[in-house]
């Protein structure tokens, strides 16, 4: 049985959406924390409904934010507990997309996944396992989970924009190469950008480029 995600929307009026963007939060925080990129977004996408659920569980390291699994080296769960939780995650995610997508009236090639940190994880564990690609996924400050298990396990290849900060802290910037070689080999349409002197966040210059990007990739 899947969780049921909870979600805001800004953007265009009900009914009125041609295209969707759903933004996947990091470990510890909500969907609150990445909604508020739908203001600067909007004016430049103004056919598009936001989305930005609050991953499924409390997260254990940050009892006020959320996470879509657990992390052992920061939390001190198993691995196995994390594959579990990421697993389970992807089943509620995908249940989200299902639905957000039937409401709105629109087909999976209308909708970008835009993902921070371990919602980057998500966004590239979920998209290419669905049976019909999405328009585009951006990722900040992610990597790819299990990049030897991509090519085998890749039903759909949507396009990819990875963007990273080569002073991140968090999470290397070596991870970004390593999503993006798997992705490539495996046939994806990938690009890359690195932010100088950018540590685990968003900077306006990958802000920009990922809403060039969308704005490419996206209907409307």
């Amino acid at each position: 049985m899947t969780r049921k995600l909870q979600s805001d929307r800004k953007g265009v009026a009900r009914g009125k959406a041609r295209s969707a963007v759903i933004f996947l939060h990091g470990y510890g925080a909500d969907g609150a924390d990445l909604l508020g990129l739908a203001d600067p977004l909007a004016p430049h996408l103004p056919d598009t409904a936001f989305f930005a659920p609050n991953a499924p569980e409390r997260c254990s390291g940050n009892p006020f934010g959320f996470q879509w699994f657990p992390i052992p080296w920061l939390d001190g769960s198993s691995e196995a507990a994390a594959v579990a939780g990421m697993l389970a995650a992807s089943d509620d995610l995908n249940a989200f997309i299902d639905a957000t997508l039937s409401a709105e009236g629109l087909e999976p090639a209308a909708l970008a996944l835009v993902g921070f940190s371990q919602g980057t994880m998500m966004s590239l564990q979920v998209a290419p396992r669905r049976p019909a690609p999405v328009a585009a996924i951006v990722g900040f400050s992610g990597r790819l989970l299990n990049p030897k298990a991509l090519a085998r396990e890749a039903v759909s290849k949507p396009p990819v924009f990875l963007i990273h900060g080569d002073a991140d802290e968090m999470v290397p910037v070596a991870s970004l190469s390593e999503a993006a070689d798997a992705l490539t080999e495996a046939g994806f349409e990938t690009y890359a950008h690195v932010s100088k002197g950018i540590g685990h966040g968003i900077a306006p210059d990958g802000l920009s480029l990922a809403l060039s990007f969308l704005r490419e990739k996206l209907p409307g």
